[in-house]
């Protein structure tokens, strides 16, 4: 038996098919987990591969593995990322995606993912470290007959990754840096590589404890399952956004490594919930210093990605985070916000399912951040639009257009963007889309054209704003109640969309519950960690 470590990037000309999945399990290089602290960021693949790498969450890609590729069916297997290997009794090397069985987990508390594939009696174990600059990969076995071939490994990636390894006999250990210094010099200093992956690893790990340990508690009654989601969305976050500027990316992967003002913005409103107020105003200082109206989406050096326009939400949304951070009380960063148009513009604006322009709900609503308005005079415009969205059953997408369905957004109407006097109609709207959800949770409205999978963030967001209802003063206690039952079940819709690790997807098979788009997505996990929050306040948090 022996071990191989291939460290491929990019993918050739040809016509290659993407290796079949297990049963059960998600396509190989779509990433299911994601390794950093904010500054290198790699995804990992549910059989153990590293499928995309970056210096920063939102930064270039030194291992890239195109979203249309995967999409398509044509990633180069023999091209594409790290991937871990096996060789038994002296046959071919062995991808995870051949093995009998694969689990995936975090390390308990911390942003270091292991894998384990079982090859009959022959366990292989991968655990993925991202800490600093530096990235770290283990691959060890064990059940097996003692190995007779060293473990080889090659390297070829984009821009930068330099990889030092050393072999054992069970055991071969992969050490990777970006910059200009790789680890081949400073290994030959400070040990041999193995110690140095021990080290990246257990610095990693216990640095993620550190980080996670002063967070606010969910209240005392929050029952284990809660607690693990809460953390483990909060880790998410820790690995997605920047720890030097604030950039939060929307995934670790390509298409979705990038800024975009609303997931961002959820991502600070979360975190200062969870006690993180440092975070969150970073996040914010990073939004406030965006061209709002250049683009939907950034780099993360704040530049505008070209291809999609400004949407009708990104005012909104930066508002809410600021506000939620406490740079709101400044009214020369409600002006930074601003320029020279209030009422925000919204109309004839893309809104958050990105299709052509339109005059949304979401975009209205988001418009019209009531404390936002009050700090600098202004009524509540969402409120006011509330009227061209509202048929007899709820809140449509689209102003006037009742055929256009109901739309989850309407939640945001109570969070984070609370308009009281659309409170009945956000519930009448959440009902009705919960009534046709699948054991996955929901799509983002009736009107959705992009198939019958649910979406994580609508699910999540839905969850937080029933929460909020079921605490509402002025709701009568049997609609409360209904509300908050509502909520849960809706958690528990996105516990069953979540993979073994506990990462939420953008949105999963509506059959099957697998991972089809970009996991784990930063929008879903902030909302989790806020709907959380809501249900298991603990002491001393006010009512909505």
């Amino acid at each position: 038996m022996a071990l191989a470590l291939l460290a491929i990037s990019g993918g050739s000309g040809t016509d290659p098919r993407t290796p079949a999945a297990l049963p059960g399990m998600p396509a190989p290089f779509l990433g299911t987990a994601v390794a950093g602290d904010g500054g290198l960021t790699a995804a990992v693949d549910a059989y153990g591969d590293v499928v995309d790498l970056r210096p920063q969450p939102a930064g270039r890609a030194l291992i890239d593995n195109p979203a249309a590729r995967q999409a398509a069916g044509t990633v180069d297997a023999e091209g594409t990322g790290i991937v871990p290997r096996v060789s038994l009794d002296g046959g071919p090397a062995l991808a995870f995606w051949r093995a009998d069985t694969v689990v995936q987990r975090y390390l308990p508390g911390t942003n270091v993912v292991r894998t384990v594939a079982r090859f009959g009696r022959v366990r292989v174990t991968v655990t993925v470290a991202a800490r600093d600059e530096w990235l770290a990969i283990r691959v060890g076995t064990s059940g097996g007959e003692a190995i007779t071939a060293a473990p080889s490994v090659g390297v070829n990636v984009e821009e930068g990754v330099r990889c030092a390894r050393q072999e054992q006999p069970d055991q071969l250990d992969l050490l990777c840096r970006v910059g200009r210094a790789g680890p081949v010099a400073t290994a030959a200093a400070a040990g041999p590589t193995g110690r140095e992956v021990s080290r990246v690893i257990g610095s990693a790990a216990k640095d993620d404890r550190r980080w996670l340990a002063p967070a606010r508690r969910l209240g005392e009654s929050a029952p284990a399952w809660a607690v693990q989601m809460y953390q483990r969305s909060l880790l998410t976050l820790r690995a997605l956004t920047d720890r030097e500027n604030g950039a939060a990316a929307a995934g670790a992967r390509d298409g979705w490594a990038y800024v975009w003002p609303r997931d961002a913005g959820a991502a600070a409103i979360a975190l200062a919930s969870a006690g993180y107020r440092s975070e969150a105003t970073l996040i914010t200082r990073f939004l406030l210093g965006l061209d709002l109206e250049g683009a939907a989406r950034f780099h993360g050096d704040g530049s505008p990605v070209p291809g999609r326009a400004a949407q009708g939400d990104a005012v909104g949304w930066t508002a809410a985070a600021a506000e939620a951070s406490g740079l709101i009380a400044s009214a020369k960063h409600a002006a930074r916000i601003l320029g020279d148009s209030y009422p925000v513009p919204w109309r004839n604006r893309a809104d958050y399912q990105e299709g052509e322009p339109g005059n949304f709900l979401g975009n209205a609503i988001a418009s019209g951040a009531p404390d936002f308005g009050a700090s600098i005079g202004a009524s509540n415009s969402g409120a006011r639009a509330g009227g061209d969205f509202a048929p007899r059953r709820g809140l449509v997408r689209r102003a006037g257009d009742p055929g256009s369905g109901l739309d989850s957004a309407a939640a945001w109407a109570v969070r984070p963007f609370a308009t009281p006097a659309l409170y009945p109609r956000v519930r009448s709207t959440l009902r009705g889309l919960a009534a046709e959800r699948t054991p996955f949770g929901i799509t983002p409205g009736e009107g959705w054209s992009g198939g019958v999978d649910p979406w994580m963030a609508p699910t999540a967001w839905s969850a937080w704003s029933l929460a909020a209802l079921a605490r509402d003063p002025g709701a009568n206690r049997r609609a409360a109640r209904s509300d908050r039952r509502l909520a849960l079940a809706l958690l528990a819709d996105l516990r069953r969309a979540a993979t073994p690790a506990g990462a939420l997807p953008e949105r999963v098979d509506a059959v099957h519950g697998i991972p089809t788009s970009t996991t784990p997505l930063a929008w879903p996990h902030a909302f989790t960690i806020l709907a959380l929050r809501e249900l298991w306040p603990g002491p001393g948090a006010a009512a909505l």
